[in-house]
């Protein structure tokens, strides 16, 4: 009695969660249906857009929009696509889950739990028992690791919560599920988690931390899909790090920087291009330049970056042999795109415009990475995070 008090104390009604539990024991005997659906914070309203994709055309359609909570911001998505964890960052700090309804892609909330803090990032490890989430703060910032029942709940009392270092900014454990990286944007380093998959437990790698230039601002990453490389997004300097990963040790090797500022936006008067196609930014001080969003393709062949200060979105070609990264050209997109997404199969890059109110989407060219603009919709107010799941 006293763990289901503890579920529902946000004023979730008994007889939601007993429809619930009907509903995930018939799961497992189901098939999905067929759908793509793209889900999009919107922090004012309070509230995620669920909206359907066209897969060949890209067109968008609205679903429907569910009440999430003020400053909802970051959400992720269970391995299985049966949960969608949102982020809600106005006090009572919480996640909440929702169940995800394969052929309409409507949301239900099942449960709202405390976290920590004020959670910037979460995500779910590989076999969707774990969430991980971090606090951006200058002072007393944290590290969180919270159980996930077999029903899908986010349980309150975490199994970690590490302090750490200044302005971490996301967390992801990689495709094998042994190991776990932490950006701190306040101190230029990436902390590097052996991840224990049984009981959820992080422990320092050894070196604990990778390093990137002084006041560069690690933000976002993503792996490529053969696992063998890291790309960095970094905020303050717009310079993307790439990454060499050992799959044994989970140990990161630095192999490249690049600019993702787009070539008519100076942070400083750039220098000639590095042979590589990209403008190269210069060593001495430079402002914000708000990259924010990092995502690679299925098929790793192609990257993107959003900056959020030119409200544009930067595309790469991905070396799947080196993983070195070419410059393609930089897109003009929503204004501020803070969160970028793209879809399962590669088509469309997917942006979330914080001041716009709208998303847009790209398609991709699959032949030279280029992106077409095909259309932008109505979201809602500040929306920030793009999630895309996809039922087949």
């Amino acid at each position: 009695m006293t763990e289901k008090k503890t579920r529902f104390d946000f004023g979730i009604p008994v007889f939601v969660a007993l429809l619930v539990i009907t509903i995930l024991s018939m799961g497992a005997s189901q098939s999905y249906s067929e759908g793509t659906f793209v889900y999009v914070s919107n922090g004012e309203d309070a509230n995620i857009a669920v909206m359907r994709l066209n897969p060949e055309t890209g067109d968008l359609k609205m679903v429907e929009k569910v009440p999430a909570g003020p400053n909802v911001k970051h959400m992720a998505l269970s391995p299985d696509h049966r949960f969608l964890y949102a982020s809600v960052r106005s006090e009572p700090f919480s996640v909440i889950t929702y169940l995800i309804d394969s052929e309409t892609g409507n949301l239900t909330q099942i449960s709202k739990e405390p976290l920590p803090d004020n959670m910037v990032y979460i995500s779910v490890d590989q076999t969707g028992r774990f969430l991980f989430s971090v606090s951006n703060k200058d002072n007393d910032a944290k590290i969180a690791v919270n159980p996930i029942g077999p029903d899908g709940f986010v349980q309150s009392e975490p199994v970690q919560v590490i302090p750490t270092g200044p302005n971490p900014h996301s967390i992801l454990a990689d495709p094998s599920n042994q190991f776990v990286y932490v950006p701190h944007l306040g101190n230029a380093q990436v902390k590097q988690f052996l991840f224990n998959q049984s009981t959820g437990v992080l422990t320092p790698n050894d070196p604990s931390a990778v390093y990137t230039k002084d006041g560069s601002g690690p933000r976002h990453f993503d792996f490529s899909p053969n696992s063998g490389f890291v790309y960095l997004s970094n905020e303050m300097d717009g310079v993307v790090y790439s990454y060499k990963m050992d799959n044994k040790t989970g140990i990161l090797t630095e192999t490249q920087r690049i600019s993702a500022i787009p070539s008519n936006i100076s942070l400083e008067p750039p220098t000639p291009a590095a042979g590589n196609g990209a403008p190269k930014m210069g060593d001495g001080e430079v402002t914000t330049a708000g990259v924010a969003d990092i995502h690679i393709t299925p098929d790793g062949k192609w990257l993107y970056v959003s900056v959020r200060d030119s409200s544009t979105i930067t595309a790469f070609a991905v070396d799947r042999h080196s993983g070195n990264l070419t410059y393609i050209e930089s897109y003009d997109t929503e204004k501020i795109p803070r969160g970028i997404n793209i879809d399962p199969r590669g088509n469309f890059v997917i942006v979330a415009g914080q001041e716009s109110g709208h998303v847009s989407v790209h398609a991709i060219n699959h032949e030279t990475g280029e992106l077409k603009l095909l259309n932008r919709y109505e979201s809602g107010k500040e929306p920030n995070w793009v999630e895309i799941v996809e039922f087949s």
